[in-house]
């Protein structure tokens, strides 16, 4: 039975502080107003939860339906030539479907095959789930099966068609309830995100962690299924790799596994369906990771995933920065701008090794990588190339080439603009550019701002008017506060603390429509509120 506590919430909160709201987006703001009132806000979820479950909000169907939840969907390049799409949850909506995820998947976790590799939970925070627990680790698991050594053997390598976008909320709503029988939880996730799919009754919000952790409890049962069956598989997400003693076994396995998904309302993406034998397997594999003569094999091992906030922060990237010393990342980095396609994580790692490098290598690398010329090329890796970036530019440590990144920077709009078309991108390239204002930059924001249909872009705009201290802006849209959606007020409510007196008579005059202007259509009357949360949040907000 899974039993919904204050401490859920909690942790989902410090959760999102630490690792954002959305892993396809940049940290936006909202993310540290969300840990820094982690506590306040875990109160009203809590309360939330239980004024549901009781019914004392009114019929629980009745009062989920009545809700407005706000999201936006967001365009995210997937791959060179593809795309998908992120949903930008409001952070409150986030932050309490996450709680009950966590939940969800403390109870769910127990019935889990060991043979499913993907967002195991973690005993603690910050985050939700065991790194350990890497693609990497899940392809390795499969060359340790004794069965890939018989003669005869064969692997069937497949993935579940469009895996997120077709799990049926349905069929999730019965799988939550087996595990919280009695309850209203499976009703509420329900509810939830069929408002976010606008009203259609399948697919899951990309990007959040509520989402990964419902696709596995999707999963575990299809995964029990298999092993009842005496399929020998291996998962990762929707990745099912199968072991086979024979082609006439692995036919068996392929037709057991149609089956499972599609008592759930899945099916195999048959583009991606590949038999190998062991040999073969194994070559591919060893490929796949990177071994034998691959020069980019250290860098590849490497774990860059440096946690600022740790009790030994400091030793842990004095200890990042040594492991460069005998890693040429700029010949590899060259080595990727001669393929036709280069390696995504080969790129994701020289991203995050950015900041680990002395300040003259760290700018030639920026200079390699924002090269005009490179742009195309290292187009599927822009948002970790951009995170890297980012990570440079906001560290005093580079002050010495901030000037070059910056004018690195100020070349893209003209040599790819067509790069900042998805609204993830732009985001991104937009949090690059609020450390310093030059009329180019002014330009270019306004510009954004004025032909965006997206309320993130808009925000992110706010966001870099905030750091230049820019009056003009900020006045101008002081004077259309009435039509700003909510989002974009908190990013100016926020904003008018870089103006002076102008923005504390700003706040005075505008505080009486906070309430109601920020509500979320869950408010009781009794002490705290989202809204009143993040007014306090601002007095203190750097």
């Amino acid at each position: 039975m899974v039993k919904i506590e204050k401490d859920h919430f909690f942790r989902a909160a410090l959760e999102i502080g630490h690792s954002g709201e959305n892993d396809t987006l940049p940290y936006d703001l909202d993310a540290a107003f969300i840990k820094d009132k982690a506590s306040d806000l875990a109160a009203i979820c809590l309360a939330l939860f239980q004024g549901v479950e009781t019914g004392t909000l009114g019929k629980p169907a009745n009062f989920m339906n009545g809700l407005a939840i706000v999201a936006e969907r967001l365009l995210v390049p997937s791959g060179p030539h593809g795309f998908r799409i992120t949903t930008k949850i409001h952070p409150f909506w986030n932050l309490y479907l996450n709680g009950l995820g966590l939940a969800i998947a403390e109870e769910n976790e127990g019935q889990r095959s060991a043979r499913a590799h993907s967002y195991r939970l973690a005993p603690q925070g910050p985050g939700f789930f065991d790194r350990t627990k890497s693609w990497r680790a899940y392809k390795l698991a499969t060359l340790n099966e004794r069965d890939l050594e018989e003669e005869r053997a064969v692997v069937i390598q497949t993935d579940v068609a469009s895996f997120y976008e077709h799990i049926y909320h349905h069929r999730l709503e019965n799988v939550v309830k087996d595990l919280s029988p009695g309850s209203t939880l499976a009703m509420q996730i329900d509810r939830i995100l069929s408002k976010l799919a606008a009203g259609r009754s399948f697919g899951l919000p990309v990007g959040g962690q509520c989402a990964r952790i419902l696709a596995e409890v999707m999963m575990t049962p299809i995964d029990r299924s298999l092993t009842d069956a005496g399929v020998i598989w291996h998962r990762y997400v929707d990745d099912y790799t199968l072991i086979c003693r024979s082609q006439q076994d692995a036919y068996k396995a392929l037709s057991e596994l149609s089956h499972a998904l599609a008592d759930y309302g899945l099916s195999l993406n048959r583009s991606k369906t590949t038999i190998l034998s062991a040999k073969h397997y194994r070559d591919f594999v060893s490929a796949q990771l990177g071994e034998g003569e691959d020069s980019s094999l250290a860098l590849r091992e490497l774990d860059l995933h440096f946690d600022p906030y740790s009790d030994n922060a400091s030793a842990e990237y004095e200890k990042l920065k040594h492991s460069f010393e005998k890693i040429d990342i700029s010949f590899l980095l060259d080595l990727e701008r001669e393929k036709s396609q280069p390696d995504a994580f080969v790129l994701a790692q020289i991203g995050r090794a950015l900041k680990f490098q002395e300040p003259a290598v760290a700018v030639q690398l920026c200079a390699t990588l924002l090269d005009p010329k490179n742009l195309d090329s290292f187009r599927a890796s822009w948002s970790k190339i951009m995170r890297g970036v980012y990570a440079v530019r906001s560290n005093d440590q580079f002050t010495s080439i901030f000037a070059e990144i910056d004018a690195l920077l100020d070349r893209i709009p003209a040599a790819g603009g067509h790069l900042l078309v998805p609204e993830a991108n732009m985001l991104h390239f937009l949090r690059a550019l609020r450390f310093t204002r030059t009329d180019l930059r002014g330009a270019f924001v306004r510009q954004t701002y004025a032909a965006t249909a997206s309320a993130s872009v808009r925000r992110a705009c706010i966001d870099c008017w905030r750091y230049w201290a820019d009056r003009s802006n900020f006045t101008r849209l002081r004077n259309q506060w009435q039509n700003l959606g909510a989002g974009e007020q908190r990013a100016l409510w926020l904003a008018a603390g870089a103006f002076g007196d102008e923005g504390l008579k700003t706040r005075d005059q505008l505080r009486g429509s906070l309430a109601k202007a920020w509500q979320l259509g869950i408010e009781t009357g009794a002490p705290g509120s989202f809204a009143a949360c993040y007014e306090d949040w601002v007095k203190h907000a750097i």
